[in-house]
């Protein structure tokens, strides 16, 4: 079995400030302990490609991306969102963690790989269509979903969300997808505050296959 591990040394460039808990330090950590792994021998590693602006506008409004873009400072930083900060490497950055994930698809899809690991950052879920939060530019598992319905033309597909938060921008960027079935787990009451029965008015519907 080969397991694709796929990341790029401009996720660690992006930084929230010293000491925030969405740090470079997340990556090294699982880098040195995928080294160390019983798998080690079966993994093989990918540098992450780019995500472009068409795989970005399958998921997001023209007009967010084209801001997250012109948000970007040449030095120092700007704030998007309360819990989003960019410095100059940190489009780049979710770049590279969106472009992963479609990577991800396209080595399971065309079997050079039975699993994909991605690792890389800012991370995604929180991000909504047309707006930065939680940590979060852009939504690399939805970006990665569209590409594998749209390159790939899947039925369906299934989003497994295991997190301490609820995936917020997930779950609303595919609320109306027959297409796609988002499962999520998280701690409640707790950041975004969102996602229990009394807040999701989007229920399953049966479906074959």
């Amino acid at each position: 079995m080969t397991i694709a591990f796929i990341s790029h040394p401009d996720c660690l460039l992006h930084n929230m400030g010293n000491y925030h808990p969405e740090s470079p330090e997340r990556l090294k950590v699982i880098d040195e302990a995928i080294d160390k792994s019983p798998l080690a021998a079966q993994i093989k590693r990918y540098q992450a490609p780019l995500a472009t602006k068409e795989q970005l506008l399958c998921v997001h409004d023209e007009r967010y991306v084209n801001f997250v873009f012109q948000s970007s400072p040449k030095e120092g930083s700007v704030v998007l969102d309360p819990d989003v900060v960019m410095n100059p490497s940190s489009l780049q950055a979710a770049l590279r963690a969106a472009g992963a994930a479609v990577y991800a698809v396209e080595l399971v899809m065309n079997e050079e790989a039975e699993l994909a690991f991605c690792n890389v950052r800012p991370p995604g879920h929180h991000a909504e269509r047309n707006k930065a939060m939680g940590f979060c530019l852009f939504n690399n598992v939805a970006v990665a979903v569209a590409h594998a319905l749209n390159a790939f033309k899947l039925k369906k597909v299934a989003i497994i969300d295991f997190d301490v938060h609820h995936g917020n921008g997930t779950e609303h960027i595919f609320k109306n997808n027959e297409q796609v079935l988002y499962c999520s787990t998280f701690e409640h009451p707790f950041y975004p505050f969102c996602g229990t029965e009394t807040h999701s008015k989007h229920t399953l519907r049966a479906m074959e296959g």
